[in-house]
């Protein structure tokens, strides 16, 4: 865990913090992040039928961590080209020593720059890295470039965590353009908060990056992952704290 008495003071210190601690828990990393978005059945069904009806052979993983997902991918996916990418060389070296990406490639890179030319894949996706990092955009404009046809982000969603009078209260805090300051204020400037089970993190929606997402896309379906509340209200925004976005622009040629 981040030490509370060595907080970093600015957003640039903050990636190299949550880098550190991902370097710390390499070992560790498989068993402590079993749970996520990769692993969970329902979503990763939605995905695979998305994928598959819109004929993805190519497909890059931002934020791969140990690459354990990777194989899950290529499951789902028959005679696709996988590749991750991951910017902490412990978990890269953790993933191949271990065997999780089972010989998949993974890759040195930060989500930032992505070391691709304009659309080399057919599909990016990310799963659970965007509320680790200070500016989000960076990243998805990052993965919208490198993307061909498809950009798929699954992650947190603010709106659909804590009791209903919260999520409500956060809801309209967003829409009255409020949000940030609120958030700013709550967490004494640093707008992050610190975890032992997951050090650095943000409150973030994939609805932060959706009006980025729709202008590069011609269609944006959002689901559900997870578990979800009961209320269909606004369905998924105030009822699942976690979502699907699978975004898709008109097939593009491939290079060559």
């Amino acid at each position: 865990m981040v030490p509370r008495n060595d907080l970093p003071t600015s957003a640039e210190d903050s990636v190299v913090a949550q880098r550190r601690y991902y370097t710390e828990t390499a070992a560790r990393y498989d068993a402590m992040h079993a749970h996520e978005a990769v692993d969970d059945e329902a979503g990763i069904q939605i995905l695979f039928s998305a994928l598959r009806t819109l004929d993805v052979h190519s497909l890059l993983d931002v934020g791969s961590a140990t690459g354990r997902g990777l194989p899950r991918l290529a499951g789902g996916l028959s005679n696709a080209l996988i590749c991750g990418v991951e910017p902490v060389e412990a978990l890269v070296r953790q993933g191949i020593s271990s065997g999780a990406n089972q010989g998949f490639p993974l890759l040195l890179a930060s989500g930032d720059a992505l070391p691709f030319g304009d659309q080399s894949f057919d599909a990016v996706c990310e799963f659970g890295i965007l509320h680790h990092v200070p500016d989000p955009a960076r990243i998805v404009q990052e993965m919208l470039r490198v993307a061909r046809n498809v950009v798929v982000i699954s992650d947190a969603n603010r709106f659909g965590q804590g009791p209903l009078p919260i999520r409500i209260i956060k809801f309209l805090l967003y829409k009255l353009n409020l949000w940030n300051t609120f958030d700013f204020l709550r967490t004494g400037g640093k707008r992050y908060q610190v975890s032992e089970g997951d050090g650095i993190f943000y409150s973030y929606s994939v609805y932060d990056n959706f009006k980025q997402i729709h202008q590069w896309a011609e269609s944006v379906e959002l689901f559900p992952v997870g578990e979800s509340r009961s209320s269909g209200w606004l369905r998924p925004w105030l009822n699942s704290g976690i979502v699907l976005l699978i975004a898709v622009r008109k097939k593009q040629a491939s290079p060559g």
